[in-house]
């Protein structure tokens, strides 16, 4: 016999880069200084180097994935295309060099991020599941300090309902049990929703264009939104709240 008190919140996910750490800050950086380097070939307004480089990430998922590796390789695609094939050795040296700067940038916590998630793991289990390059996330997770805080680490190749919905099966959990916490409406909060489980936004002060390419998310009674993660906690126990009250209210169901 199962009943709809089933659908009580019984696991917390966050997301990992601008969620619990600085991340597009460096990315950021890297493209200001790809754009410096391909400014000495042509004009970059005329160029449209910023531009061009995103469509050459872009068609480039499906093949390098996210990260800085796949971030490098269309740096120096896009690098040949924008200057014509005219751009020298050692500036293409520079743009592998960003790369390895970016790999061994050091992992910031944002403020109050630790004691958020804390404070969340004493009421709930939680799973960090983020995206990437295997190696580089494992690396941020290693030095965040934060890994034994989580129940079980998921580094996956994309964020989408197939992913999630394959993640919390192996936890035998129904996304209506699940809160996810991130950054991303794309990546965090849409495909969860979309499932019909709960989540958190967290908005960063930057975001990469394909993060920002996701449709309008019209659930106000299945997510929050806050401005720091001091407020996640009690955003969380909003969301249990709210589950609990939608378990009273929906009628009991025979398995």
């Amino acid at each position: 016999m199962a009943t709809a008190a089933d659908d009580r919140i019984r696991l917390v996910g966050f997301d990992g880069d601008d969620t619990l750490w600085r991340s597009e800050d460096y990315f950021d950086d890297a493209q200001r200084r790809f754009e410096a380097i391909v400014g000495a070939y042509v004009d970059l307004e005329d160029s449209r180097a910023r531009e061009h480089l995103y469509a050459v990430e872009k068609g480039n998922l499906a093949l390098f994935g996210y990260g800085v590796k796949g971030m490098a390789l269309s740096m120096i695609e896009a690098a040949v295309d924008i200057t014509g094939a005219r751009i020298g050795a050692a500036d293409l040296h520079r743009i592998v060099q960003l790369a390895k700067d970016m790999l061994q940038h050091p992992v910031e916590l944002l403020p109050g991020i630790r004691e958020a998630v804390e404070a969340i793991a004493a009421e709930h289990p939680i799973v960090l599941i983020t995206k990437g390059d295997l190696f580089h996330q494992e690396n941020k997770v290693r030095r965040s300090g934060l890994a034994d805080l989580f129940g079980r680490i998921e580094i996956v190749s994309e964020k989408d309902p197939a992913t999630y919905a394959r993640v919390l099966g192996e936890f035998g959990i129904a996304p209506p049990q699940f809160v996810m916490v991130g950054n991303s409406l794309r990546s965090d909060i849409a495909p969860v929703l979309q499932l019909g489980g709960w989540a958190v936004h967290m908005p960063y002060h930057l975001t990469w264009a394909h993060e920002r390419e996701a449709g309008p998310v019209d659930d106000e009674r299945r997510l929050r939104t806050v401005a720091a993660p001091q407020e996640l906690p009690a955003a969380v126990r909003q969301i249990v709240e709210m589950a609990e009250i939608v378990c009273s209210q929906t009628p009991s169901r025979v398995a």
